[in-house]
């Protein structure tokens, strides 16, 4: 598809999605379908608002497609090349196929049915700044969704397998005060920030934790110079799992070490946690698994389902009321500059596509 390689060269890490939300815009309303795109450019510091546009089908009903537009940071501009079928990085940074694989795979399908309608109707949504956090669709406003089912392409494994579990993540900022002192004359008048804080980080259980919980602790910033008791320690860190009351008890673990650390080093420390996403286990009975399984196995794909370590916008629409479904799309090493997507995938998720819109319209 020239459009996924099109889509990929325009660069669009968090917060600078306008180009890429402009190109996507202009080529749907080409087919001459209304695009709305939404306010959440300020709330989120994204580029651009989130994208929304249907398709009346020729049963009553909406199934939701969704994709993000926005990238993970890099240097450098994008170029692609194909390599014996897959498409590759040209240069040292990332492809883009995160998300834009599956965003390419959406506009074609559109494409398909502008002069026709699909066997039910068709509602895609392209969201914003999903990589720090799934902003955009949390801003979005889901009253707006006619769908109630919808799919989500974002998971970087082979075609076939079916996200059933998804974690919970909590984040976890602290800011350790200690007292600055000339550290070559009077050490013993200082009282060390960084100390306290890699008190605390040895004290704590990280990695992983048990089978359905991780732990980290990701950045660490403190001092003014290397002849200074550092008076200040950053620490930020998180926690996941798929059992909401473990990943509190790890994050409540991660903060009492903490707090005992900086009262035995002599500090005071400010903690702040936040739920950013909350995890998901997809029911058996979810009309959604039904449709995705019917159009995999239509398709040659026998459905395997899987837990994830990572979060999607299928996190915001579960919790939102909609039975939602994460996907595998076929994409391999997203985030890094070995990121890949053969051809052959981007062509098997378009007639997945299909698919799932003649299984959906079967069941009305």
């Amino acid at each position: 598809m020239s459009r996924f390689a099109r889509l990929c060269e325009i660069a669009s890490p968090t917060g600078e999605e306008a180009a890429v939300a402009a190109a996507v815009k202009a080529e749907i309303e080409s087919f001459g379908i209304d695009v709305f795109e939404d306010d959440a450019a300020g709330p989120t510091g994204a580029g651009s608002g989130n994208l929304l546009f249907r398709i009346e089908g020729e049963k009553p009903g909406y199934v939701l497609f969704c994709a993000h537009l926005d990238t993970v940071p890099h240097s450098g501009p994008i170029s692609v090349v194909i390599e014996d079928g897959v498409y590759r990085s040209g240069g040292d940074t990332i492809l883009g196929a995160d998300n834009k694989a599956a965003v390419a795979v959406m506009m074609e399908l559109t494409n398909r049915y502008r002069e026709k309608r699909p066997p039910i109707g068709i509602e895609v949504l392209f969201t914003v700044a999903e990589e720090q956090g799934l902003l955009g669709a949390v801003a979005f406003d889901k009253s707006l969704l006619k769908a109630r089912i919808g799919f989500v392409f974002d998971h970087a494994t082979d075609i076939g397998e079916v996200i059933t579990s998804a974690p919970s993540l909590h984040k976890i900022n602290a800011e350790f005060k200690g007292v600055e002192a000339h550290a070559g004359l009077v050490p013993e008048a200082g009282r060390s920030a960084i100390a306290a804080a890699a008190t605390a980080i040895s004290e704590m259980k990280l990695g992983r934790v048990d089978e359905e919980t991780t732990a980290n602790i990701g950045r660490v910033e403190g001092g003014s110079s290397g002849n200074v008791i550092p008076g200040s320690c950053r620490v930020s860190g998180e926690a996941r799992s798929t059992d909401p009351d473990r990943v509190i008890e790890v994050i409540a673990a991660m903060s009492d070490s903490m707090i005992s650390a900086a009262s035995e080093m002599g500090c005071e420390v400010d903690i702040v946690t936040e739920e950013v996403f909350r995890g998901y286990r997809i029911a058996n009975d979810s009309p959604a698994l039904a449709v995705a399984e019917a159009a995999l196995r239509a398709r040659g794909h026998e459905p395997k389902h899987v837990p994830t370590g990572g979060g999607s916008d299928a996190h915001v629409f579960i919790l939102a009321g909609i039975d939602a479904l994460l996907l595998a799309n076929g994409t391999y090493d997203n985030h890094t500059n070995d990121e890949s997507v053969p051809q052959a995938n981007l062509v098997e998720m378009l007639e997945i596509c299909e698919e799932i819109l003649i299984a959906a319209a079967a069941r009305c």
